[in-house]
């Protein structure tokens, strides 16, 4: 099997995909736009041979890299980043080269507009917020007016993460977005008051899920980022079942094959007419590719198990290997230089020392949404991982 890994070098641990691959016995071929000679020895040490392109967004150049690939390997049978940034060149990617084992022009489509995805959330049977195409500041108001009501979200229809998304509470907040508007599409969407969960899975070539997983965010993401606060999510092996049969219901009806996912839902905090009862898991968008961040390694935590293994597993096999899991919760917490906390790094580090995994300090680049300073730890139940994020974020009086 010969697999062209996009971007192989970024996030730094998806070195582990390749890893995982090889080991399976796979030709992994990465196409990265850092030199060779700067690549750590663990990617190296995971990868038949790189090719360095420089910029990636030059298409024609990871064409050429990818010929001089099947020119010299054979026929290419995957072409894969699992980042959000390249999925449409990816797609572009496979339809020239006839790899039929992920999505192609025509399907990405679906993947990364937010106003596409809801007729795929309607045909799988699961609720979710109203939206429409923001065309301008009337249109915007008379949706409001007519048909949600303030507050809304306003985010751009092909975006990642918070960027540029906001809250909109009322006719003073929309003339500001529109005063301020950048050139991008946007999508208008009735707020939902509810708290965000993922549904995170590995599913094979028969759109069936191999493993399964779920995180759950106190705060949103937008929030976060827009009112600088600290961030904090657990990742859980413990899915309650109507997220799990609405995921796997999300799963089937975007068609998904051989990818990791991470599904976004929010669960009501309240009743909401036409959508459902407090409690209820509603489709917020969907991500086709693993969760950012340090997700995967998190889940790993949480299941003890190796997901990067899993996921080689399922594009050389089609099915998992391993099934022997231990159940744990995994917290990620962080903090900004801009505040003052009760406890040092230091004694943080001291006083959770049988649990804490990985500390880090943030790159800027993921700063502005994760914290500046970084702690993951382990712990066998929810309440020992929340006393643990509160600790990590008291900040002093």
């Amino acid at each position: 099997m010969n697999f062209v890994f996009i971007s192989p070098n970024f996030p730094n641990a998806y070195y582990k995909f390749c890893k995982a691959l090889k080991g399976n016995g796979v030709t992994v071929l990465g196409i990265g736009d850092t030199p060779i000679k700067n690549i750590s020895k663990n990617l190296k040490d995971s990868l038949t041979e790189y090719k360095f392109v420089k910029p990636m967004e030059n298409y024609n150049s990871v064409v050429n890299a990818i010929k001089y690939f099947s020119e010299k390997y054979g026929k290419i049978d995957f072409i894969e980043s699992n980042n959000e940034y390249w999925l449409e060149q990816d797609a572009k990617l496979r339809t020239q080269f006839e790899v039929v084992t992920g999505a192609n022009t025509t399907e990405i489509e679906k993947y990364r507009h937010k106003f596409s995805m809801k007729k795929f959330y309607k045909k799988a049977g699961v609720p979710s917020a109203r939206c429409r195409i923001v065309d301008n500041r009337t249109g915007a108001e008379n949706y409001i007016k007519n048909t949600v009501g303030y507050p809304v979200v306003i985010k751009p229809n092909n975006g990642v993460g918070a960027y540029s998304t906001f809250k909109i509470k009322n006719s003073e907040d929309l003339n500001a977005f529109f005063k301020n508007k950048a050139d991008l599409e946007y999508v208008i969407e009735e707020f939902i008051d509810g708290e965000i969960y993922s549904y995170d899975a590995i599913i094979n070539s028969k759109c069936k899920p191999v493993f399964e997983s779920s995180s759950y965010f106190p705060l949103s993401n937008m929030d976060v980022v827009n009112n600088k606060l600290d961030f904090v999510y657990y990742t859980s092996p413990f899915l309650p079942k109507q997220l799990i049969k609405r995921g796997r219901k999300t799963v089937k009806a975007f068609n998904v094959k051989n990818r990791f996912v991470h599904l976004e839902f929010f669960k009501l905090s309240q009743d909401k007419k036409g959508l459902g009862k407090k409690g209820d898991f509603i489709g917020l968008e969907v991500n086709m590719r693993p969760a950012g961040g340090y997700t995967p390694d998190m889940m790993s935590c949480a299941h003890s198990v190796d997901v990067y293994k899993i996921w080689a597993d399922m594009i050389c096999y089609g099915k998992r290997l391993d099934f022997k899991e231990e159940k744990h919760i995994c917290v990620y917490a962080s903090r900004r230089d801009a505040n003052e906390y009760l406890y040092s790094n230091d004694e943080i580090k001291k006083k959770y020392k049988a649990n804490i995994v990985h500390t880090e300090r943030m790159p800027d680049i993921f700063s502005e949404a994760m914290g500046d300073d970084s702690f993951c730890a382990v712990f066998d139940d929810f309440e020992s991982a929340k006393e643990f994020s509160n600790n990590v974020q008291l900040k002093k009086k």
